[in-house]
């Protein structure tokens, strides 16, 4: 085993982020493995440090100089400080490493529906509208190669914010999509089951986000409000229908879940979605809405609407056809053959690294070095990156990856230094 991770006419240029009164800089960072990275951004707006990770792009080591479209992917209302659901919850790791797009994945912003508060609530000042289109694309175009082709999606309070900074912002993504989110925020009622939403996803007073439901600024966040906002967006929308589906357990009632809240959420987004959808049509937008026959407010429905938007949203980053095009280099045969079930499929060509060859596979990385080459992947194949991978101070690989006296931890040997992983400590690099 491998050391974990610790987890047509040319088309108009997409509208340039507005810069920030003053700009977010990156204040630190932790590699998980060679693909994914956490950055720590000091937000002005909100005076704090945001924790955005990135899944990098397929080609992202073995092209080095080019840029990739990015795909914001938010979490739902009970966003944790210091995980993506997406990542706890779902494959989206696994299923983004054969794709050629930055997948990012802002940390926190519970209950925020990522947008700008009036006023601070249960001590933040969230500002989440400001960091999104104005503080982080020069962070992530101008040090983390992603381009200024954008999409972005969300499940539930992060799909509502998906349509809505969409609308907001005309022409900033390319590509939008909602799974099981709340796309009509003004009808009757809405405002009231939003602050009852808030109130139980953490104690959120949703006056502080827009005030009374009498205010403008509800209308002014509303996706089915700005609907029209959204021509020339390519979208997605989704949602199930509240009835027990296959990723739900049965009640005494053969066609609810025992999922009672995740019921009622999901028949909210339907009608919610429906309206919408009608309303888009209405105004000649086009959209692709995809109404489920039962299915439940829950992680596994949305991982499946991923992975089920994925080709509109690669036809709208330019992507279409995109595929890994490689063989196993025969400088590596040997080393693959002797590991293919860790290294998993070939995803790129060989490629030159300071000194040597390289060729990246689904898992981990083939490397050669002076004993020959060598794999390096996982949590210590993060630590590598962060050392300055094959052109750093440790410079190439002189052994695979193995295990520690005491079994419990792994280790691989450089030229000049060793990285050691435990479970207690992770991966941390020694000499």
């Amino acid at each position: 085993p491998r050391s974990p991770a610790p987890a047509e006419p040319a088309a108009p240029a997409a509208p340039a982020a507005a810069p920030a009164a003053e700009p977010a800089k990156v204040v630190n960072s932790f590699w998980y493995s060679d693909r994914r990275v956490a950055l720590w951004v000091h937000s002005p707006s909100m005076g704090i440090n945001v924790q955005v990770q990135i899944l990098l792009a397929r080609d992202w080591n073995s092209k080095p100089r080019d840029k990739f479209p990015q795909l914001v992917t938010l979490d739902g209302l009970r966003a944790q400080e210091n995980q993506s659901g997406w990542i706890i919850n779902t494959n989206i790791e696994d299923f983004y490493k054969d794709k050629n797009v930055n997948v990012v994945l802002p940390i926190g912003g519970e209950s925020s529906f990522y947008t700008d508060w009036k006023s601070p609530d249960k001590g933040k000042n969230y500002k989440w509208e400001t960091f999104l289109q104005k503080e982080l694309p020069p962070v992530l175009e101008g040090q983390w190669r992603s381009s200024d082709v954008r999409g972005i999606q969300g499940l539930s309070m992060g799909g509502s914010a998906a349509m809505m900074l969409a609308a907001r912002n005309p022409g900033f993504y390319k590509f939008a999509a909602s799974y099981s989110g709340i796309l009509q925020m003004t009808s009757y009622g809405m405002p009231q089951a939003i602050q009852f939403a808030l109130r139980d996803g953490g104690g959120y007073d949703s006056m502080k986000m827009f005030g009374p439901p009498s205010d403008p600024a509800w209308k002014e966040h509303d996706p089915y409000v700005l609907a029209d906002k959204l021509q020339g967006t390519s979208l997605y929308i989704s949602s199930g229908n509240g009835l027990v589906g296959p990723h739900d357990k049965p009640s005494d009632i053969p066609v609810l879940a025992t999922n009672y809240s995740g019921v009622g959420l999901e028949i909210l987004s339907r009608v919610t979605s429906q309206q919408f959808a009608i309303r888009l049509n209405q105004k000649g937008i086009p959209g692709q809405a995809v109404y489920r026959p039962s299915g439940t407010h829950t992680w596994p429905y949305w991982q499946f609407e991923l992975t089920q938007s994925w080709p509109q949203a690669a036809s709208a980053l330019g992507l279409a056809g995109d595929r890994p095009a490689c063989r196993v280099s025969d400088a590596f045969r040997k080393v693959y053959d002797a590991n293919r079930r860790q290294l998993g499929e070939c995803l790129t060509p060989e490629y030159g690294v300071p000194g040597g060859k390289a060729q990246d596979f689904r898992n981990a990385r083939i490397i050669s070095g002076p004993k020959g080459p060598k794999m390096v992947g996982g949590g210590i194949g993060g630590a590598y990156v962060a050392a300055g991978g094959p052109g750093g101070r440790l410079g190439k690989p002189t052994s695979d990856e193995l295990p520690t006296r005491d079994g419990k931890g792994r280790f691989t040997t450089f030229e000049r230094g060793i990285i050691t992983w435990t479970p207690k400590d992770g991966a941390r690099v020694g000499r």
